[in-house]
């Protein structure tokens, strides 16, 4: 990896990243689900300088400040911070396991599934047990050792295809019941979209009403996302503990985003925003690596609240 903070490591083509809050422990983490996953890997892609740091990161100069991982072509990245945030199950990571990937063979694809369900619950706490529901064979929604919430699916091959893993969105709390709403803004403001499908509960479920989302799922670019209102009361919401990371193509597209998504003026900050559902944005440009390796490019990005590309 050349010096500076963002590296080159790793540069997976991808529009919209799913980022994970960690808790001074995201290279550990970042190992650990390279270890679970076939044919994964994880990459110290970016560190702290030694100059230039906030008063709440002055602990961390040198250290990992973003890390890499690559599960079956997905990225996901790990933000390496302090404790001010933490994952919660507001925002998880579907896993589908389709026979079809694993030439037909349903009892492979559910041994993997049990397998990788057993790394993640080691450690974690079972939202929902391992069991056959009425919308799949085998499934459970488990948190793992570093707080991550995972949802595993041994997927009916006859159904639409969908990828191996896809982040899934759940409005609940100040945001219950405008999942809807939510998925339909993001179809309008990005480009190349199309609403899969879209289940309603059909009748009031818990703080869900009868309109409300039971299922739905979207893709933006190549990437599909999921998106369903809570049928149970939570306490929890969006929060910087897992966020979306949009990669622009250049300072008009960051430009766009950020006026069609930032709601919440107080929590604009180095390119974060949060939209009018709660949920955190990052809109940075595609090439942010190469332009960290600018001088003082951390001293500029740390002031900024929208990106400005010429400024970095």
């Amino acid at each position: 990896m050349r010096n500076g903070v963002f590296g080159a490591e790793g540069n997976i083509m991808q529009k919209i990243v799913t980022n994970i809050w960690s808790n001074r422990n995201a290279e550990e983490a970042g190992a650990f689900y390279a270890g679970v996953f076939p044919n994964a890997r994880s990459w110290v892609e970016s560190r702290y300088p030694f100059e230039g740091l906030l008063e709440f990161q002055q602990g961390l100069a040198g250290e990992p400040l973003t890390v890499g991982v690559d599960i079956d072509g997905e990225r996901i990245t790990l933000i390496n911070a302090g404790d001010e945030f933490a994952p919660n199950p507001s925002v998880s990571l579907m896993l589908n396991f389709d026979p079809l990937d694993f030439d037909g063979d349903a009892v492979a694809a559910r041994a993997q599934l049990d397998t990788i369900w057993e790394a993640f619950a080691d450690g974690g706490s079972v939202l929902m047990p391992l069991q056959e529901y009425p919308f799949s064979a085998r499934y459970g929604w488990v948190q793992d050792r570093y707080g991550v919430s995972w949802q595993l699916m041994l997927t009916d091959p006859e159904g639409d295809p969908r990828p191996f893993l896809i982040p899934a969105l759940m409005f609940g709390g100040p945001v219950q019941n405008r999942a809807a709403a939510a998925v339909d803004r993001y179809l309008e403001v990005f480009e190349d979209t199309e609403l899969g499908q879209r289940v309603p509960y059909g009748q009031p479920t818990g703080p869900a009403n009868e309109d409300a989302v039971m299922f739905s799922d979207f893709r933006i670019g190549e990437q599909w996302f999921m998106a369903m209102d809570s049928g149970v009361e939570q306490d929890f919401s969006f929060t910087c503990g897992m966020s979306l990371e949009a990669r622009c193509e250049d300072q008009a597209e960051i430009d766009r985003l950020w006026e069609a998504l930032s709601a919440v003026p107080a929590a604009e900050q180095c390119g974060w925003l949060v939209d009018a559902f709660g949920m955190n944005w990052q809109i940075v440009p595609k090439n942010m690596g190469e332009l960290m390796e600018r001088p003082n490019a951390f001293q500029h990005l740390m002031p900024m609240k929208k990106i400005i590309i010429s400024d970095i």
